[in-house]
């Protein structure tokens, strides 16, 4: 028996492809959503693809208790996929998993860092600390959990080789900027696969109250590995500029929101290796491409293709 899966957060840049991986993949699929969103012609045609492949949609937000109870009682497991602004909404969603009763699963809205185990500093770390309160409340309320550490977003990551705060949408040709050394390891997954290992998970009882840690060896890249890639596909070297870990620590205060925060996550993520910083410990985590490895996940070598 396949769960049945509410996602929350649904038309957001991680949900909309947990929304589609879970119906495409068998599972009865409900998503909430929020009618103001539909005014959006963007999402209002992403909900018609939703209903498309047999999704149910809710009406109903974080601040609405009822439609929140109501959604909760049809499935056996919730995924939060909401923004940054509403991290610390999702009490709502824990106080309605408490009064409804019957779910076998929840997974707060994570796809990045552990937040339990980061080096980061602010402006990154509040959202983090965020992030941790979320999980302190759901072990408090003894609902059962896996928190999904995925690492960066392939489609954010890859195409800026790390830069991430310039939001490009293809590797640049020319020039790149390597922070501190370059040697700093990352994790990077594409967001589909992100979500085939978290569909995985949901089932299993060897991830229930778990982190489940999604560590592929091919994609444990520092920012050097990927700018040697990319120049080998292209046949060029890039110009390379070398910014100081005190430099970038200058840029990150210099920094207005939202940017502050995408240049502390190169900072905790390419300078303090915050992905790789630990070892995964059996007693509170698992590996994703070890639990599930017919999964066949797309390598950041792979994934630069898509450019050349």
């Amino acid at each position: 028996m396949t769960s049945k899966i509410l996602v929350i957060g649904a038309t957001g840049l991680i949900g909309k492809v947990i929304v589609e991986g879970s119906a495409k993949s068998g599972h009865a699929t409900f998503a909430l959503v929020r009618e103001a969103s539909l005014s959006d012609p963007v999402k209002a045609q992403l909900v018609e693809s939703f209903k498309d492949l047999g999704v149910t949609i809710i009406y109903g937000s974080l601040n609405d208790k009822e439609s929140l109870v109501k959604a909760i009682k049809q499935v056996d497991v919730v995924i939060s996929a909401v923004g940054r602004p509403q991290i610390l909404d999702q009490t709502s969603i824990i106080d309605a998993i408490k009064e409804s009763g019957n779910v076998k699963r929840f997974l707060p809205s994570e796809f990045g860092n552990d937040v339990d185990r980061t080096v980061a500093i602010e402006p990154t770390l509040s959202e983090f600390i965020g992030k941790a309160q979320i999980r302190r409340a759901i072990e408090a309320a003894k609902i059962p959990y896996t928190y999904v550490v995925s690492g960066c977003f392939a489609g954010l990551f890859v195409p800026c080789l790390g830069q991430c705060h310039l939001l490009l949408r293809s590797p640049p040709r020319d020039k790149v900027s390597i922070y501190d050394s370059g040697n700093g390891k990352a994790i990077v997954n594409t967001e589909e696969d992100i979500v085939a290992y978290t569909l995985k998970a949901v089932d299993d009882p060897r991830t229930l109250n778990k982190i489940l840690y999604i560590h592929p060896p091919k994609n444990i890249v520092s920012q050097n590995d990927m700018v040697r890639l990319w120049e080998e596909k292209i046949g060029k070297t890039l110009d390379k500029s070398y910014v100081s870990e005190e430099e970038l620590l200058k840029t990150i205060q210099e920094t207005g929101p939202p940017m502050d925060f995408l240049v502390g996550l190169i900072h905790t993520i390419l300078v303090k290796s915050d992905f790789t910083s630990f070892t995964i410990d059996p007693s509170f985590g698992v590996e994703a491409s070890e639990l599930y490895p017919e999964v066949k996940y797309t390598s950041v070598d792979e994934f630069l293709n898509r450019f050349v």
